[in-house]
Protein backbone atom coordinates (compact mmCIF):
# COMPACT_ATOMS: atom_id res chain seq x y z
CA UNK A 1 0.00 0.00 0.00
CA UNK A 2 1.31 3.45 -1.06
CA UNK A 3 2.64 5.58 2.38
CA UNK A 4 0.10 9.02 2.77
CA UNK A 5 2.42 9.77 5.92
CA UNK A 6 1.81 13.82 6.79
CA UNK A 7 -0.69 14.28 3.71
CA UNK A 8 -4.14 15.69 4.55
CA UNK A 9 -6.74 14.41 2.87
CA UNK A 10 -9.96 16.23 1.85
CA UNK A 11 -13.10 13.80 0.63
CA UNK A 12 -16.51 15.13 -0.23
CA UNK A 13 -19.60 12.57 0.00
CA UNK A 14 -17.63 10.50 2.70
CA UNK A 15 -20.71 9.35 4.76
CA UNK A 16 -21.90 6.66 2.79
CA UNK A 17 -20.25 4.72 -0.14
CA UNK A 18 -17.58 5.10 -1.93
CA UNK A 19 -16.89 7.95 -0.45
CA UNK A 20 -16.87 6.70 3.34
CA UNK A 21 -15.03 3.12 1.78
CA UNK A 22 -11.73 5.58 0.63
CA UNK A 23 -11.82 7.57 3.83
CA UNK A 24 -11.46 4.39 5.70
CA UNK A 25 -8.57 3.38 3.29
CA UNK A 26 -6.51 6.84 3.86
CA UNK A 27 -7.00 6.33 7.29
CA UNK A 28 -5.39 2.98 6.85
CA UNK A 29 -2.74 3.85 4.99
CA UNK A 30 -1.56 6.58 7.47
CA UNK A 31 -2.37 9.88 6.29
CA UNK A 32 -1.59 13.10 8.42
CA UNK A 33 -4.93 14.16 8.39
CA UNK A 34 -8.80 13.48 6.94
CA UNK A 35 -11.40 15.95 6.46
CA UNK A 36 -14.37 13.98 5.36
CA UNK A 37 -17.64 15.82 4.41
CA UNK A 38 -21.20 14.61 4.18
CA UNK A 39 -24.77 15.74 5.00
CA UNK A 40 -25.71 13.03 7.17
CA UNK A 41 -24.28 13.60 10.44
CA UNK A 42 -24.85 10.07 12.21
CA UNK A 43 -22.88 8.55 9.32
CA UNK A 44 -20.17 11.22 9.05
CA UNK A 45 -19.63 10.09 12.77
CA UNK A 46 -19.87 6.20 12.37
CA UNK A 47 -17.04 6.54 9.15
CA UNK A 48 -14.50 9.26 11.49
CA UNK A 49 -14.93 6.76 14.50
CA UNK A 50 -13.98 3.47 11.91
CA UNK A 51 -11.30 6.12 10.75
CA UNK A 52 -9.74 6.57 14.24
CA UNK A 53 -10.14 2.83 14.53
CA UNK A 54 -7.80 2.19 12.10
CA UNK A 55 -5.10 4.29 13.98
CA UNK A 56 -5.51 7.81 12.66
CA UNK A 57 -5.98 10.38 16.01
CA UNK A 58 -9.13 11.75 17.03
CA UNK A 59 -7.72 15.31 16.51
CA UNK A 60 -6.38 14.14 12.77
CA UNK A 61 -10.40 13.38 11.67
CA UNK A 62 -12.94 15.97 10.65
CA UNK A 63 -16.01 15.53 10.35
CA UNK A 64 -18.00 18.72 8.31
CA UNK A 65 -21.90 18.82 8.06
CA UNK A 66 -22.34 20.20 4.67
CA UNK A 67 -24.78 20.37 1.58
CA UNK A 68 -22.46 21.09 -1.57
CA UNK A 69 -25.24 22.34 -3.03
CA UNK A 70 -24.81 26.06 -0.95
CA UNK A 71 -22.22 27.92 -2.11
CA UNK A 72 -21.66 29.02 2.40
CA UNK A 73 -21.38 25.75 2.97
CA UNK A 74 -18.35 24.76 0.12
CA UNK A 75 -16.73 27.33 1.35
CA UNK A 76 -16.78 26.17 4.96
CA UNK A 77 -14.93 22.78 3.84
CA UNK A 78 -12.21 24.56 2.54
CA UNK A 79 -11.55 27.32 5.41
CA UNK A 80 -12.30 24.49 8.27
CA UNK A 81 -9.74 22.02 6.32
CA UNK A 82 -7.11 24.72 6.29
CA UNK A 83 -8.02 25.74 9.78
CA UNK A 84 -7.88 22.37 11.12
CA UNK A 85 -4.91 21.02 9.59
CA UNK A 86 -2.70 24.21 7.70
CA UNK A 87 -2.67 22.25 4.36
CA UNK A 88 -4.39 20.14 2.08
CA UNK A 89 -2.18 17.64 -0.43
CA UNK A 90 -5.41 15.75 -2.03
CA UNK A 91 -8.31 16.50 -2.83
CA UNK A 92 -11.12 13.30 -3.80
CA UNK A 93 -14.37 15.52 -5.06
CA UNK A 94 -16.54 12.16 -4.35
CA UNK A 95 -19.89 13.85 -3.51
CA UNK A 96 -22.67 13.48 -5.74
CA UNK A 97 -26.22 13.20 -6.93
CA UNK A 98 -28.31 11.50 -9.37
CA UNK A 99 -31.23 12.29 -11.41
CA UNK A 100 -33.97 10.01 -13.21
CA UNK A 101 -36.01 11.81 -15.74
CA UNK A 102 -37.62 10.99 -19.86
CA UNK A 103 -36.97 13.88 -21.75
CA UNK A 104 -40.34 15.26 -21.78
CA UNK A 105 -41.71 14.35 -18.30
CA UNK A 106 -42.61 17.72 -16.30
CA UNK A 107 -39.94 18.55 -13.73
CA UNK A 108 -36.55 17.73 -15.81
CA UNK A 109 -35.40 21.15 -15.85
CA UNK A 110 -35.36 21.07 -12.03
CA UNK A 111 -33.74 18.04 -12.14
CA UNK A 112 -31.20 19.20 -13.85
CA UNK A 113 -30.25 22.62 -11.86
CA UNK A 114 -30.14 20.24 -8.86
CA UNK A 115 -27.71 17.86 -10.25
CA UNK A 116 -25.98 20.12 -12.22
CA UNK A 117 -24.96 22.05 -9.22
CA UNK A 118 -23.62 19.16 -6.46
CA UNK A 119 -22.06 17.19 -9.04
CA UNK A 120 -20.49 19.76 -11.33
CA UNK A 121 -20.85 23.86 -9.85
CA UNK A 122 -19.80 22.51 -6.34
CA UNK A 123 -16.87 20.31 -7.70
CA UNK A 124 -15.62 23.43 -9.35
CA UNK A 125 -16.15 25.66 -6.75
CA UNK A 126 -14.16 23.42 -4.57
CA UNK A 127 -11.19 22.81 -6.70
CA UNK A 128 -10.60 26.26 -7.33
CA UNK A 129 -10.46 27.35 -3.52
CA UNK A 130 -7.83 24.45 -3.39
CA UNK A 131 -5.23 25.04 -6.20
CA UNK A 132 -3.75 27.60 -4.02
CA UNK A 133 -3.20 24.95 -1.24
CA UNK A 134 -2.49 22.24 -3.86
CA UNK A 135 0.05 24.07 -5.40
CA UNK A 136 1.70 24.16 -2.30
CA UNK A 137 2.19 21.05 -1.29
CA UNK A 138 2.33 19.65 -5.32
CA UNK A 139 -0.86 17.53 -4.04
CA UNK A 140 -3.06 16.39 -6.68
CA UNK A 141 -6.79 16.35 -7.12
CA UNK A 142 -9.25 12.86 -8.32
CA UNK A 143 -12.81 12.93 -9.62
CA UNK A 144 -15.21 10.78 -9.17
CA UNK A 145 -16.98 10.44 -12.91
CA UNK A 146 -18.23 7.10 -13.85
CA UNK A 147 -19.01 4.83 -16.60
CA UNK A 148 -22.15 7.10 -17.47
CA UNK A 149 -20.24 9.53 -18.77
CA UNK A 150 -19.23 7.45 -21.89
CA UNK A 151 -22.29 5.19 -21.71
CA UNK A 152 -25.78 6.36 -22.63
CA UNK A 153 -28.48 5.03 -20.43
CA UNK A 154 -32.00 6.33 -21.05
CA UNK A 155 -33.85 8.41 -18.28
CA UNK A 156 -30.43 10.07 -17.31
CA UNK A 157 -29.85 12.39 -19.29
CA UNK A 158 -28.98 15.54 -16.53
CA UNK A 159 -27.19 13.09 -14.58
CA UNK A 160 -25.03 11.73 -17.52
CA UNK A 161 -24.73 15.18 -18.71
CA UNK A 162 -22.71 15.77 -15.46
CA UNK A 163 -20.36 12.94 -15.54
CA UNK A 164 -18.67 13.61 -19.31
CA UNK A 165 -18.33 17.31 -17.68
CA UNK A 166 -16.41 16.24 -14.72
CA UNK A 167 -14.29 14.10 -17.43
CA UNK A 168 -13.62 17.38 -19.44
CA UNK A 169 -13.52 19.00 -15.78
CA UNK A 170 -10.48 16.74 -15.25
CA UNK A 171 -8.70 17.54 -18.29
CA UNK A 172 -8.65 21.12 -18.27
CA UNK A 173 -7.69 21.24 -14.61
CA UNK A 174 -4.63 18.81 -15.07
CA UNK A 175 -3.67 21.23 -18.06
CA UNK A 176 -3.99 24.13 -16.21
CA UNK A 177 -2.24 23.19 -13.40
CA UNK A 178 0.57 20.66 -14.81
CA UNK A 179 3.08 22.91 -14.80
CA UNK A 180 2.49 23.51 -10.80
CA UNK A 181 3.26 19.96 -10.68
CA UNK A 182 -0.38 19.94 -9.36
CA UNK A 183 -1.73 16.28 -10.73
CA UNK A 184 -5.34 15.93 -11.42
CA UNK A 185 -7.12 12.70 -12.87
CA UNK A 186 -10.60 10.61 -12.56
CA UNK A 187 -11.51 7.01 -12.02
CA UNK A 188 -15.15 6.25 -14.28
CA UNK A 189 -16.67 3.65 -11.56
CA UNK A 190 -19.67 1.05 -13.49
CA UNK A 191 -22.44 -0.41 -11.48
CA UNK A 192 -20.83 -0.47 -7.38
CA UNK A 193 -23.03 -2.06 -4.43
CA UNK A 194 -23.57 0.68 -1.83
CA UNK A 195 -26.20 1.32 0.68
CA UNK A 196 -28.38 3.43 -1.88
CA UNK A 197 -29.28 0.01 -3.39
CA UNK A 198 -29.86 -1.65 -0.21
CA UNK A 199 -32.49 1.05 0.93
CA UNK A 200 -34.27 1.28 -2.67
CA UNK A 201 -35.88 -2.26 -2.24
CA UNK A 202 -34.47 -3.09 -5.65
CA UNK A 203 -31.06 -4.82 -4.46
CA UNK A 204 -32.13 -8.19 -6.51
CA UNK A 205 -32.65 -6.36 -9.97
CA UNK A 206 -29.76 -4.00 -9.62
CA UNK A 207 -27.71 -7.40 -8.75
CA UNK A 208 -28.97 -9.16 -11.97
CA UNK A 209 -28.83 -6.13 -13.97
CA UNK A 210 -25.24 -5.51 -13.20
CA UNK A 211 -24.01 -9.26 -14.41
CA UNK A 212 -25.95 -8.57 -17.94
CA UNK A 213 -23.83 -5.29 -18.51
CA UNK A 214 -20.90 -5.28 -17.02
CA UNK A 215 -18.29 -8.27 -18.95
CA UNK A 216 -17.19 -9.48 -15.87
CA UNK A 217 -21.05 -10.36 -14.96
CA UNK A 218 -20.75 -8.71 -11.91
CA UNK A 219 -21.76 -5.74 -9.93
CA UNK A 220 -18.35 -3.74 -8.57
CA UNK A 221 -17.42 -2.87 -4.75
CA UNK A 222 -16.68 0.02 -2.86
CA UNK A 223 -13.23 -1.31 -2.17
CA UNK A 224 -12.37 -1.60 -5.75
CA UNK A 225 -13.17 1.85 -6.36
CA UNK A 226 -11.53 3.18 -3.14
CA UNK A 227 -8.12 1.23 -4.13
CA UNK A 228 -8.21 3.17 -7.85
CA UNK A 229 -8.63 5.99 -5.58
CA UNK A 230 -5.45 5.75 -3.63
CA UNK A 231 -3.63 4.60 -6.60
CA UNK A 232 -4.13 8.06 -8.47
CA UNK A 233 -3.58 10.26 -5.28
CA UNK A 234 -0.37 8.03 -4.40
CA UNK A 235 3.45 8.60 -6.31
CA UNK A 236 2.68 5.51 -7.80
CA UNK A 237 1.07 7.49 -10.56
CA UNK A 238 3.10 10.61 -10.36
CA UNK A 239 3.41 10.87 -14.29
CA UNK A 240 -0.08 10.26 -14.46
CA UNK A 241 -2.19 13.19 -14.93
CA UNK A 242 -5.67 14.08 -17.46
CA UNK A 243 -6.53 10.49 -17.00
CA UNK A 244 -10.25 8.98 -16.73
CA UNK A 245 -9.83 5.40 -15.17
CA UNK A 246 -12.54 2.96 -15.78
CA UNK A 247 -13.69 1.07 -12.70
CA UNK A 248 -16.29 -0.67 -14.58
CA UNK A 249 -15.66 -4.64 -15.33
CA UNK A 250 -15.28 -3.89 -19.13
CA UNK A 251 -18.65 -2.06 -19.52
CA UNK A 252 -16.87 0.96 -21.43
CA UNK A 253 -15.47 -1.87 -23.53
CA UNK A 254 -18.99 -2.76 -24.67
CA UNK A 255 -21.00 -2.48 -27.54
CA UNK A 256 -24.81 -3.91 -27.75
CA UNK A 257 -25.74 -6.10 -30.42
Amino acid sequence: MPSFAGKVVLITGASSGIGAETAVEFAEAGCGGLALVGRNKENLDAVCQQCQDKGIPKDKVLGIIADMAKEEDVQRIMDSTIQQFGQLDILVNNAGIGGVKYLGEEGIMQVYDSVMRVNVRSMLQLTQLAVPHLIKTKGNVVNLSSVCATRTLPMMVTYNMTKAAIMQFTKCCALELAAKQVRVNAVNPGSIWTPVHERSGRADSVIETAKKVHAMGRIGQTGEVAKAIMFLASEDASFMTGASLPIDGGRHAMCPR
